[in-house]
């Protein structure tokens, strides 16, 4: 059921123009009809929808139309709808092969599971009049972790012995965080770089996205494992290392690296980084190699990513200023 939604929004917003407002909507199934003007009500409260959220794909970015950003009407305050909407296919890293699919229920239980807990985005779930899971979720203001890298203009060498174990410290933290959604048997699923946002104001590491689940009856861990592989082979190397940008590389090392020195989830990208940057330590290029094709034998575990990291971090002579500021560690 629907009606006009101009009244609603002039009581909170004035200014609104008369010809942009839509309608009240109350049951969110055809999200896609759902648009700039149109109001959300859910319960008592009323979302004013400003706009489709984008997701970078690719170097490309695509739309979410069941992701929309908008102005809650009785408080001012913007957040950010997650509507129901499902999807499915499969995926293969090596010889692991899983389906993965969207679950807006998986995505409610861990929001209500890490509430106040801020090393993730914060939440809560209502139903909608046709009983659909809307995500009401709070905006984080900051930047995406591969976009913060990208921004860094230093050399590798500079970059590496100067900001890497400070970004170990945080990169330990998301790690954890993984951890604990482990520990209650819950997956993220979706483990990205740029779904690892930066806060601008606490400058915290904070996780978003808990929609994808996958099934994979040998390790049900196994991809999130992979991806915070992944994240730290960005941040060893600072950026992507690839068969293109080993063009750029002393060709006295790029020529050393074969097959096994790439990275089993992106065979294009190199895993063995301590043969393009030589000063990377042992240890460090010992947890990259755990994410390579020629490695037989990979984590099970995060508590056991955690375990080498902390070794790590403990053994290496750059990090003795920071150590003393994270004893807890």
């Amino acid at each position: 059921m629907t009606t006009a939604a101009y009244d609603i929004i002039h009581k909170y917003v004035p200014t609104f123009s008369r010809r942009h407002a839509g309608r009240i909507v109350k049951d969110t199934t055809e999200f896609m009809s759902i648009d700039y003007g149109d109001v959300i009500k859910l319960g008592t409260r009323h979302f004013l929808v400003t706009k489709n959220l984008t997701e970078r794909r690719f170097g490309l970015e695509d739309p979410k139309y069941w992701v929309k950003r908008c102005k809650e009407l009785e408080t001012g305050q913007p957040k950010i709808l997650k509507l129901e909407f499902y999807e499915k296919f499969d995926v293969q890293l090596g010889t692991i092969r899983s389906t993965c699919f969207r679950s807006p229920q998986k995505e409610s239980r861990i929001l209500k599971l890490v509430h106040g807990d801020m090393r993730y985005m914060q939440g809560e779930t209502i139903h909608d009049t046709a009983g659909n899971k809307v995500r009401i979720l709070d905006i984080i203001y900051g930047t995406e972790l591969d976009i913060a890298l990208d921004r860094i203009d230093l050399d590798h060498d500079s970059y590496f012995h100067t900001l890497f174990p400070e970004f170990l410290v945080h990169y330990l933290g998301i790690v954890r965080a993984i951890e604990h959604l482990h520990e209650y048997g819950e997956q993220h699923g979706d483990i990205r770089r740029d779904h690892v946002l930066i806060e601008s104001e606490t400058k915290a590491w904070r996780w978003i996205d808990f929609d994808y689940a996958y099934e994979q009856r040998q390790n049900p861990f196994a991809l999130d494992i992979f991806g915070l592989g992944s994240i730290f082979l960005l941040l060893v190397g600072q950026r992507e290392m690839t068969t293109t940008t080993l063009a750029t590389v002393p060709p006295e090392r790029a020529v050393t690296i074969n097959s096994d020195d790439m990275a089993l989830a992106m065979p294009n990208r190199v895993a063995n980084l301590q043969k393009i940057y030589p000063y990377i330590p042992r240890c460090i290029n010992d947890v990259c190699m755990h994410f390579s094709s020629g490695n037989t034998v990979f984590y099970s575990s995060v508590s056991e990513l955690v375990s080498d990291l902390l070794t790590c971090f403990h053994s290496l002579p750059l990090c003795n200023s920071i150590q003393k500021r994270y004893k807890q560690l």
